[in-house]
């Protein structure tokens, strides 16, 4: 486990909205669920997802992107239209197992525990693994999907977890005992409910994004997932007002 005393600017993470984040890490860019779409509609079941706000960058502004973190590809929220067709122009996109079996392609699945090995350009390898998540309490995975988070490790760099649309503390703690401290934690957090499960919690809200932060003992937060939404029950403020409650403010990034 590398140190969690790196200074931030050894890891730039940047987030464009929603969940949508650019990660550089040993000189590779790895970009978590591609979400580029002007605000509209999109129908799911019987429920309708509204965008209200589109990316700050364009796809054609990005620059080159090595691989797409996806954590699922079954919602629009993590995956929309322009997001959709981005994932063709990027060599490789790791997201869960029935995922790369609906996308094809590039698509690469990862469980979580399994890990992959990446080259970086000036030598060495990035490592890339599959971190365990669920979007909803318990039992919800058959209704929502499988959900999958990452964790980006290499010799000489801090640890970056992505967690994806994770709800469960106890699955962070569970991945707390197996790795210790993370450096970086991008946590997907928003509140999101829907009618489903009871309007039961479907991403982690403010207080349970604090309580993964200090799970993780992680150095630095930085927020995804909490804006262009509205079935994004939180957003920023309210996020930035848990970390203030648990004392932790100074760990966060935003941007």
């Amino acid at each position: 486990m590398s140190s969690i005393n790196t200074p931030n600017d050894q890891v730039p993470v940047r987030v464009f909205g929603g969940p949508t984040a650019l990660v550089e890490y040993g000189g590779l860019r790895f970009l978590t669920d591609p979400t580029f779409d002007g605000p509209g509609d999109y129908p799911l079941g019987d429920l309708t997802l509204t965008k209200t706000a589109a990316s700050s960058i364009a796809p054609a502004d990005l620059g080159p992107v090595d691989a797409v973190l996806l954590s699922h590809d079954e919602h629009a929220d993590n995956l929309d239209t322009s997001g959709r067709a981005f994932l063709s122009r990027v060599p490789l996109t790791l997201t869960t197992p029935s995922g790369a079996g609906r996308l094809g392609g590039a698509a690469r699945p990862l469980a979580p525990w399994d890990s992959v090995e990446l080259d970086r350009p000036g030598g060495g390898n990035v490592t890339v693994t599959g971190m365990p998540a669920l979007h909803g309490p318990e039992g919800s995975e058959p209704t929502v999907g499988e959900v999958i988070g990452f964790l980006l490790t290499a010799d000489d760099l801090p640890t970056v977890y992505v967690s994806g649309d994770n709800a469960s503390v106890d699955l962070v703690r569970e991945i707390a005992d197996h790795l210790g401290p993370v450096d970086t934690a991008v946590i997907f957090a928003g509140g999101v409910r829907t009618p489903m499960f009871d309007g039961a919690l479907l991403t982690v809200d403010g207080t349970r994004a604090a309580e993964v932060a200090q799970i993780l003992d992680a150095r630095r937060v930085v927020p995804a997932h909490v804006d262009s939404w509205t079935h994004f029950t939180e957003g920023r403020d309210e996020l930035v007002a848990a970390f203030e409650a648990a004392g932790i403010s100074d760990r966060l990034q935003l941007n």
